[in-house]
This record gives structure tokens, sequence and C-alpha cells, in this order.
């Protein structure tokens, strides 16, 4: 029963997004097919099977050690501050980011990482029928993060049409940043967290084909990765680490924000109708997380964190899962893990919109404009990937 449920939601999110498509006629069917059965075999082989094993074990203990080594600093300024057994949420988990974002850039200025990009995006163009931009911008926002990416392109921004624009933006939104990896490693497990990486690059290239098919020419698929101004390698260094401290002190801020609204906004609803804003959200979500796989026993608490995750963004919802009073299954647990591994939420939209305007203003007023297509399109995105993985699990 679970098989069919589980390909019945692939067929409902496909039917989603042609309902949402430009251009119905221009879809192509045949690499959509090609990269759902890659997400199939690439679940498979990362969740079950020796091999998917030791690479996700590889993975999380390179982390590990990471967030070892960030401690280290962490401990050196702020040690003491702590009771003892205690560990802050900020200390622990967001600080880090810091560290993690340095490498990052060492990683850039050594030209390991635009290598890497260019790489990957090229293979990965050969699959997916788009243009080798496209799949350069989603490798990149993987790697660097969904604003980050756009200056990489800086040169070429006013030069991209509205479609490809959309499908550009789209995989940032539907991507995570390395940057912050090991944080959601520290709330949850590493395997469902990896194996969302894989298949939201895939999910965004198939929801992206639906809702916003497009023949790419040739001659105009250049491309021209913006080379940063020549620094020394202290000036790199002392520049990335100021980005990872600022990403740590806004992700904390919009915790403080968020965390402390649904709070209020459940203290209301529960004394003006009895029951918690989350669990209205909840039965709102439920038929969503039913057709991911969910039994309807849990679909009411899945939906409601999966629209914290909406709403709010992803570090709400993984705290709330991982600290919630929940008692979900292994299998439940798996598929939210994997849902809400990418930035799609109403704050992602402003973040990039305001990273293209300040890099093209004509370009950004472009991209506020679908903005909600954007948003619907990520979501799509998420719920494909934690319907593949229903499958596996």
């Amino acid at each position: 029963m679970q098989y069919i449920i589980s390909i019945l939601g692939i067929l409902v999110v496909l039917f989603l997004a042609w309902l949402a498509s430009s251009n119905r006629k221009e879809i192509k069917i045949k690499p959509i097919i090609t990269m759902i059965v890659i997400q199939i075999l690439l679940s498979l082989l990362l969740l079950n099977t020796e091999f998917g094993l030791i690479i996700i074990k590889g993975i999380a203990s390179v982390f590990n050690k990471l967030l070892e080594y960030a401690n280290e600093g962490v401990s050196f300024v702020f040690g003491g501050i702590a009771n003892e057994g205690e560990a802050p949420f900020f200390l622990t988990v967001l600080l880090p980011i810091v560290f993690i974002s340095a490498l990052i850039g060492i990683l850039q200025h050594l030209k390991i990482l635009p290598f890497l990009m260019k790489g990957i995006g090229l293979l990965l163009s050969k699959v997916n029928g788009m243009g080798k931009l496209e799949s350069y911008n989603a490798v990149a926002s993987l790697m660097v993060g969904q604003s980050e990416v756009f200056i990489t392109l800086k040169k070429q921004l006013g030069l991209i049409s509205n479609q490809r624009m959309y499908t550009l933006c789209a995989s940032a939104m539907s991507t995570v940043s390395m940057s912050i990896v090991g944080a959601y490693m520290t709330m949850l497990e590493p395997k469902y967290i990896v194996t969302a990486l894989v298949l939201n690059l895939f999910g965004g290239f198939i929801i992206a084909s639906i809702i916003n098919p497009y023949e790419v020419d040739p001659n105009e698929d250049l491309l021209k990765i913006e080379a940063h101004e020549k620094q020394s390698f202290f000036e790199m260094l002392g520049e990335y680490i100021l980005d990872g401290f600022k990403v740590a002190v806004i992700v904390g801020a919009m915790l403080i924000g968020f965390i402390a609204l649904m709070a209020g906004f459940n203290h209301v609803f529960e004394l003006l109708f009895n029951i918690s804003f989350q669990t209205i959200l909840g039965y709102i979500f439920a038929p969503v997380a039913f057709i991911m796989g969910i039994p309807f026993s849990e679909a009411v608490s899945a939906g409601s964190i999966m629209a914290t995750k909406l709403l709010t963004n992803e570090f709400v919802a993984m705290l709330d899962l991982s600290g919630g009073n929940y008692h979900f299954s292994e299998r439940t647990m798996g598929i939210l893990s994997v849902f809400l591994v990418s930035f799609a939420n109403f704050s992602s939209i402003g973040i990039i919109v305001g990273a293209v305007k300040s890099l093209d203003e004509k370009q950004g007023n472009s991209v506020a404009r679908f903005g909600l297509k954007l948003l619907y399109g990520a979501t799509l995105v998420s719920i494909l990937s934690s319907i593949i993985v229903s499958l596996i699990l």
C-alpha cells in the first residue's frame, strides 16, 4: 500500500507542477523520467546499501571533525558562559558556521570549488535537458549558498532571460548551503541530510523543467564565472569569517523572532479556540503529509512541522522535530527530515530578491514578481524528494 501511495504522490506533485507550467507543450518528458529514476537509485544507494552507509558515515565523520575544530575556537572565546552540562544552541550549532564558511573561502581562493562546480555542472547538463548555466548554478548554490551564488554570475545577470532566471532562483531555494550542513547534522540524522542534498539537486531540475520549460540556444549558453577582486589570502579569509558570523547572527535573530511569534500565536489560539495555531496548520498540511507517505495517525503532527518550515524557516522546524514530544516512527522521521532540508520558505524570497537586486536592480524586480511561484516550485521539490525517500524506507 505504501508504494501505491508514494507513486500516486509523485504523480500528484508532477500534476501540480504541470498546472503552474508556463508552456506545457515545451515540457520534455524523457529528462524528467530519467532524473526521477536517478533519484530513486541514489536513494537506494545511500539508504539501503553497505556502500551508501560508508559514504554517509564518511561525510558525517568529516562534519563531526569540522565541528570539533570549530568548537575549539568557540570554547576559547565563550568558554565559561554556559552552565555546567548545558549546550546553548547559538554556541554549539550556529557559531561553527563561522569556521565552515572560512573553509569554503579557502577552497574558493584555491580555485578548487569553481573547478568542482563547473565540472559537476557540465555532467548534470548531459542528463537534465537544460543549459550549462542552470547546471552550474544548481551545484554552486549547494556549495556557496543561495545569495552568494549570484555574485559568481554578476556579469551575466543583465543578459539572462526571465525564464532562465526563474530556474536559477528555484535551484538556489531548493538546495541548502554547505556552510550550514554541519548545523543541520546536530539536529537530524546525517543520512537523511546527505540524501536530501542529492535529491533536491535533481528535484529542482525536474520541477523547474515542468513549471518553466524552454529551449536553450547553445550560442547563448555561455558560462562565465565572475572572479572576485584580487585579494590576499588573509583578506579573503577575514571576509569569509565575517560572512560566516553574519549568517550565524542572522539565523539566531530569526530563530528568536519566529519561535517567539509561534509561541505567541499558539497561546492566543489556545485561549480563543482551545487549539494551537500549529495544530490548525497541521490539519491544513495533513493531506500533503499523507501523499508523502506519512500515515494518517501522524499526518497532522507532521503537517504542523511542514507548515512551520514554510512559514518560518528550516531551523525552527528542525528544532521542533528534534526537540518536540511527537513520537514519530523511524520512517516518518526520515521523510520529514528530507522535507526540511531546503531553503523553501517565505523568508527566502526576500533573501534571493535582495541578493539579485543588489547586483542588478532590473533582474531583482523581475525575481520579485515571480517570488510566490518560486516558493511554490521549491516546496514541490521538497515534497518530491520526501516521496522518493518514502519509496525506499
